[in-house]
């Protein structure tokens, strides 16, 4: 019984992150380390800093009011 609950959680858990785009930079990371093995990984903040940088700029990406 407490294998399903920690499945079921470890679903909720997945779908959120999944949901929100929390995963991104995981997914960016793994990119990363598989692809271009010498680059520097960077932090958290700089790849969200990068990843709204980008947004901004590209018109295609969506509105953002404020």
């Amino acid at each position: 019984m407490r294998s399903a609950l920690r499945r079921a959680l470890r679903g909720v858990r997945w779908y959120v992150r999944e949901l929100t785009d929390e995963s991104a930079y995981d997914r960016y990371v793994a990119h990363v380390r598989g692809e271009h093995p010498q680059a520097d990984v960077p932090t958290r903040r700089a790849f969200e800093r990068m990843r709204t940088d980008r947004q901004e700029e590209d018109p295609r990406q969506g509105f953002r009011c404020c």
